[in-house]
């Protein structure tokens, strides 16, 4: 994962053309020819034995002949050369290939030849690259494209050329065009950490087909998409659309639930993929979700209020004296309103006029402007009238415009003013709501990364009771535990389960209903009957011991007929739980062969088609995630609202569900969980039926985790100097308002110190940035005193490592009133024992020449201490895979 070799693939020095040709239409010729018409800068090196030079360019017969060692070589010869040249390029010293083409049966060698010689590998079966900013067209691509902001990674070459092609008809530019075909090396992560720190590129768009890596990609994803916009076309939404791209089968839920986690936004399909292209090479950042409407007639706005309303928009309402001063200048014959229908008799000037008020007003988030073609409005006239009253009003520059000129002969050159002037356009009013509404998901789906979250103050769990009666289970061969086998688990997680007693035949049945009361239910036991339901294999409200004991016999007889060989395990007796008006909730916890747990939520009493029937979530889960979910399921109709006596209680539910994401995260034996139903009635959480699939091979690094969560194992009791106890741990989400409060209790020259600049606040977004960390890639331990409602953040130690996982740069920051207590050296010793179990090999860090304690600490747990006098500065540098550090020493 290199990012180093990253570097030389996309912005490479020299390149190499290996296969190269100068007989038009082989691969070697159309490469060799986009490289030089491109504009490249650096040494073109034609590698071929057959051709003296090619394009006219002076060729070398073989690898080793090259005068140079290049940055990027690719490949075009025969697929069944590739093994060789890769090991030719390897012995040179190349940093990176690209692949054009190879057979399936080489994938493995290929990889391990890259890696035995530390090359990066694009490819193979890709299209290639293209760089226009640096005259980069290392593809076979015929279509050149333009500079711009926005950066393209595609899984398919098809795709890839589609875009392009549309591209240059609307003048779309790039920084960078990358097509990964087979991906054996070079993934969608290692990009996106490259492309987030690139300054040519503002926004990404990504065609996926499939994740190789769950973890890799949210852990790059989320990372990049806190500095930049990225939307997803995933491919492959059915079963049988995974299998014909050979991608691994995933429920496409679960796609969506990581776009969201990740802070990216999904389109659906082609057309909202270039409606994508359009809105993020123009896009404004969006302030709020209020949409205005203008049109010149009714129909088209119509549509687009149509299109807004089935997409749960928002519109805006015009403030008086807006509306007044619109009256004063509109026909009497107008409605003013949202929207605005301005007839089809509006002049240019109007349009120009309305827009020039509307610029006035802050009552709206974003604006769109509608057009339909009409002799008294032409469409090029009233787009430059819109231009101009754009350009000269003072808030033109930082609202929210989107425009829709109907139709195509009339309208081809005012959308072209409006490209040109760098205002997003669309052909219909669907898709230029569509493309709002993509924003606004997108706004929603920063907003959801950045909140801060909180967990339950009464979450209690006993985990080691949990796994102690897990394990008794695994060792007397059980794999599947019901309902009364799961009380005591569950409630070692604060969850209670409806009292449940086993019956082995109907007498026992009818004693027991009579011990616990009637009504009663009855609910066969068997490990090979899936569904109780082919039996009717559920009885319920059973009243008498008559009743009992005929239902208990019907329910043995129609399990034996209809599965002769099923082992029969009796029967669940179970009182009936009395919640009238209650609503059947049905909670879930599924594995994916991509994303590890899966958290499904959706109503019960139905048959259950996960796709169809839940909303869903990847653990671990707060209480803003889990209502997030909850919302989720009831904004799309997986959960139905209900005028109920006791309405569903949303925290309740997010409490439980919060419960089953911790239950999951730590006990990785369990496979699968099934509660069906769960009864919700007001706070009221009834859990009728549960269900755990158990499996002996489980992971104890918890890697089937597409989220890293907590690492609980890295919490660590310490005394400080003066005999206070504390607690050292890694920094959680939840502790936004604690590090607040820390700051506030550091002297502005500590924070001098540590930030190099004046700082009077820190805003929400930058304490989430410091407390929503992902654990891959980034570690903060915090010290921590006090008890449960009182507890403060005394001193903060952070590391932030680079992709490769080579370096990482550290901060520590201790109260400035607390600074006897030996709690910097501490901290910084725990931060040097992790990072170092981590694999990191050096920890650095910058410090000022008058921050005497830092520098005291620093000699004295082993750093290189290296003055900078003229840049005012100190470099402080730690190599941490040294047999053994002076920190290890320090208590």
């Amino acid at each position: 994962m290199s990012q180093r070799g990253l570097e030389a693939l996309l912005r490479p020095k020299s390149i190499a053309v290996l296969g190269a040709s100068d007989k038009p239409g082989r691969a070697g010729y159309l490469m060799m020819r986009n490289l030089l018409a491109g504009g490249f800068k650096g040494p073109v090196l034609p590698v071929t034995p057959a051709w003296q030079a090619v394009c006219g360019v002076m060729a070398y017969p073989n690898v080793a002949s090259l005068p140079m060692t290049p940055d990027l070589a690719i490949i075009c010869t025969r697929a069944d050369r590739n093994l060789a040249l890769l090991e030719q390029l390897g012995e040179l010293g190349c940093k990176t290939v690209i692949v054009l083409s190879s057979h399936q049966q080489q994938f493995a060698e290929l990889k391990s030849t890259a890696l035995r010689y530390a090359m990066r590998l694009l490819g193979p079966n890709s299209l290639g690259i293209l760089a226009p900013w640096l005259g980069l067209n290392a593809s076979f691509s015929p279509v050149p494209i333009l500079p711009g902001k926005l950066a393209f990674i595609s899984q398919s070459a098809a795709v890839a050329n589609t875009i392009l092609d549309w591209a240059q008809q609307r003048s779309v530019g790039f920084s960078y065009f990358i097509s990964l075909g087979d991906s054996l090396d070079i993934d969608v992560d290692d990009l996106l950490d490259f492309l987030a720190r690139d300054s040519k590129t503002s926004a990404i768009l990504l065609y996926l087909e499939h994740v190789s890596d769950a973890r890799r990609f949210l852990s790059a994803s989320r990372s990049a998409s806190r500095n930049k916009p990225i939307l997803v076309i995933k491919s492959g939404r059915s079963a049988q659309a995974q299998t014909l791209l050979n991608s691994p089968l995933s429920l496409d839920a679960a796609y969506d639930a990581a776009i969201q986690r990740a802070g990216l936004l999904r389109v659906q399909d082609t057309h909202e993929l270039f409606s994508a292209v359009e809105t993020l090479s123009h896009m404004r950042p969006l302030r709020g979700e209020r949409l205005l409407i203008v049109s010149n007639g009714a129909a088209p706005a119509a549509m687009a209020l149509d299109q807004l309303l089935s997409h749960h928009g928002k519109l805006a309402s015009l403030d008086n004296e807006t509306a007044q001063r619109l009256r004063d200048m509109l026909p009497a014959s107008v409605t003013v309103g949202n929207p605005l229908d301005l007839r089809d008799d509006a002049s240019p000037q109007l349009y120009q006029s309305v827009l020039t008020t509307l610029l006035d007003s802050k009552e709206y988030d974003a604006l769109l402007i509608i057009h339909a073609p009409s002799a008294a409005s032409p469409g090029t006239m009233t787009s430059e009238r819109v231009i101009e009253a754009i350009e000269q009003h003072p808030r033109g520059k930082r609202v929210t415009l989107l425009t829709n000129w109907c139709g195509e002969f009339s309208s081809v050159e005012a959308r072209r003013l409006f490209t040109e002037a760098g205002l997003p356009t669309y052909r219909t009013p669907e898709g230029a709501v569509t493309a709002f509404m993509h924003m606004v998901e997108y706004r929603r789906n920063q907003k959801q990364l950045k909140e801060t979250p909180s967990l339950p103050l009464d979450l209690n769990k006993n985990t080691d009771g949990a796994h102690r009666l897990i394990q008794q289970a695994l060792d007397e061969g059980t794999t599947r535990l019901d309902t009364h086998e799961v009380r005591a688990i569950f409630r070692d997680y604060g969850m209670s389960v409806l009292p449940t007693w086993i019956a082995s035949d109907s007498s026992e049945a009818v004693e027991i209903a009579g011990r616990v009361g009637y009504p009663v239910a009855l609910k066969l036991r068997s490990p090979d009957i899936d569904h109780n339901s082919e039996v009717q294999g559920v009885m319920l409200y059973l009243r008498t011991p008559h009743e009992v004991s005929q239902a208990a016999d019907a329910i043995f007889d129609r399990a034996k007929r209809a599965f002769p060989q099923a082992r029969i395990n009796g029967l669940l007796v179970q009182t009936m739980a009395n919640r009238p008006g209650a609503q059947e909730l049905r909670i879930v916890v599924q594995h994916d062969a991509v994303f590890g747990p899966l958290i499904m939520l959706g109503e019960g009493g139905i048959e259950w088609r996960p796709e169809q029937h839940a909303v869903v979530a990847l653990p671990p889960l707060n209480m803003a995630l889990a209502r997030y979910l909850v919302l989720q399921g009831l904004k799309s109709g997986k959960i139905r609202e209900r005028n109920a006596l006791r309405p569903l209680d949303i925290p309740a539910l997010s409490h439980l569900l919060v419960q089953v994401s911790n239950l999951i995260i730590d006990c990785p034996q369990i496979t699968e969980l099934n509660i069906h139903p769960l009864l919700a009635s007001g706070s009221e959480l009834t859990l009728l039926d549960v269900s755990l699939q158990l499996s002996p091979d489980i992971d104890e690094q918890q890697s089937r985790l597409a989220i890293r969560p907590y690492p609980q194992r890295l919490e660590e009791r310490v005394t400080l100097r003066d005999g206070s106890p504390c607690l050292f741990r890694p920094i959680l989400p939840e502790d936004e308002p604690l590090l607040k409060a820390f700051i506030q209790k550091v002297t502005k020259e500590d924070l001098y110190y540590r930030y190099f600049s004046e700082i009077n606040e820190f805003t929400h977004e930058d304490l989430a940035n410091m407390t929503q960390i992902d654990y891959d890639r980034e570690m903060a331990f915090v010290a921590v005193r006090g008890q449960t409602h009182e507890i403060e953040i005394i001193g903060v130690t952070r590391a932030i490592s680079d992709p490769d996982n080579i370096d990482a740069e550290f901060s520590v920051l201790v109260r400035s009133d607390l600074k006897n207590l030996g709690l910097g050296g501490r901290l910084l010793s725990k931060m040097i024992a992790y990072t170092r179990e981590h694999g990191i090999q050096r920890l650095a860090g910058i410090t000022m020449p008058n921050n005497s304690g830092m520098l005291a600490l620093a000699r004295k747990l082993g750093f290189e201490v290296d003055v900078h006098l003229s840049e005012g500065i100190v470099s402080l540098s730690l190599a941490l895979q040294a047999e053994q550090s002076q920190a290890e020493t320090v208590k």
